[in-house]
């Protein structure tokens, strides 16, 4: 009896396991969009001339992160700011701002 709790146990701990890393990486995008608030607003409309992303979409957001950051694309500063982030980090910050992991 006391296997069976276990192999129960176990067996329904890993089956939450890619749960908690969608919930890991949901956090992580989110902490990453802190960044981005100062400008563009914690929900993507920015105030003033600043480019709102609120309506952009993820693939739309990644190209443009990626573009500034090789200097394909020009802006004030979004080149320095792109240019600190990895290849993931620039998708875990497309993604929540174009909405598919909020």
């Amino acid at each position: 009896m006391r296997k069976h709790l276990y192999t129960a146990a176990l067996c329904l701990a890993a089956g939450l396991l890619p749960a908690a890393g969608a919930a890991t990486e949901l956090t992580r995008g989110a902490m990453l969009a802190n960044s981005c608030a100062g400008c563009h607003g914690t929900d993507g409309h920015s105030p003033g001339a600043i480019p709102s992303i609120a309506d952009k979409s993820s693939a739309f957001i990644e190209t443009a992160m990626k573009e500034f950051r090789s200097g394909a694309r020009h802006g004030t500063v979004m080149g320095r700011h792109a240019s600190a982030y990895t290849d993931e980090e620039i998708r875990l910050i497309a993604e929540f701002f174009g909405g598919e992991s909020q």
